[in-house]
């Protein structure tokens, strides 16, 4: 685990009773600059039923249980664009992300609340922190190693308080923000995305953030106050990876990747924990990926993720 997705240092202050979504443009939908296309109706409107909607719920599990909160990490940008198409310009394998919010306790569904996703792309480097390199302070893989045994053993015992080491909010470096956007349940609590397949970088399994916002108002502008309920990450079981890992870009990729199970940020817990359920045609992953959760939140309640390990 990298230092930047470690238990958060100095924490992020956002004002939530004053958070605004700026949309991009009317209704603007960026075309897909991905290879590959999406089967008919992989990408419908939110008034369709989530594909798989009734398999993550059919045993009642994610009608009961919360879905675990996660950290935010530190690469965060507070709904900047307002839109489904999220990929922009990015290669990479076609994904299309269908979640369902639901009231933890009384398993109904969450309409008009605001989710977010973000996540980096196909070679580990996250929008808005591109100078960072693959997943920011994760390491690029780049530069020479040192040479030479080192010098100046330490002597004592040490004293203050630890280092940061990055793990708190960080101030964006440039204007990209392909991979981010923002969307709002339908009166079925369903939000649909399009978007590539994350790659990975040191230290991380491939993931995708989240975050649910609620009891907020949406306006001509976007979405303005409220409180978030949940912050998460969703994850992509080890087949998948695998078969991904195969496919350009994604193979030259080069940086040593985590695992789902040596990932000290997933919680284990199959569903409940973020664990995507996919859809994809056998050996020919490249012409895209369905991914489908339930997310089990408490509306009541201030998830942040500031503060979460």
């Amino acid at each position: 685990m990298t230092g930047h997705e470690k238990a958060q240092g100095p924490k992020h202050k956002q004002d939530l009773t004053r958070r605004k979504v700026l949309a991009a443009g009317a209704g603007a939908v960026v075309a897909a600059g991905v290879g590959g296309t999406f089967a008919a109706g992989a990408f419908a409107g939110e008034e369709t039923p989530a594909a798989g909607a009734k398999a993550s719920g059919a045993s009642g599990e994610t009608c009961y249980k919360l879905t675990s909160e996660t950290t935010e990490g530190p690469y965060y940008i507070d709904a900047d664009k307002l839109r489904r198409d999220v990929t922009e310009d990015q290669d990479g394998i076609p994904l299309t992300l269908r979640l369902k919010v639901i009231d933890a306790d009384t398993c109904k569904p969450l309409a008009d609340a605001a989710v977010d996703i973000w996540h980096c792309n196909a070679l580990g480097v996250y929008s808005g922190y591109e100078a960072m390199g693959s997943g920011g302070g994760g390491g690029g893989g780049g530069g020479t190693p040192p040479s030479g045994a080192p010098t100046g053993s330490p002597t004592g015992a040490p004293t203050g308080s630890p280092p940061a080491g990055g793990g708190g909010h960080e101030e964006p470096t440039d204007d990209e923000r392909y991979l981010r956007g923002t969307w709002r349940t339908d009166k079925k609590g369903e939000v649909a995305f399009r978007t590539v397949f994350p790659g990975w970088y040191q230290g991380r399994c491939v993931h995708i953030h989240t975050k649910v916002h609620v009891n907020g108002t949406w306006t001509d502008a976007g979405y303005e106050g409220g409180t978030t309920c949940h912050t998460g990450q969703l994850f992509f079981d080890e087949a998948s990876v695998l078969a991904a890992a195969e496919v350009e870009p994604y193979s030259t990729n080069t940086t040593a990747r985590t695992t789902l199970d040596e990932d000290t940020i997933y919680p284990g817990n199959g569903t409940e924990g973020g664990l995507l359920k996919l859809k994809y045609k056998k050996g020919a992953i490249a012409k895209g990926v369905v991914a489908t959760l339930t997310l089990g939140v408490d509306p009541e309640t201030t998830q942040d993720g500031t503060g979460a390990g």
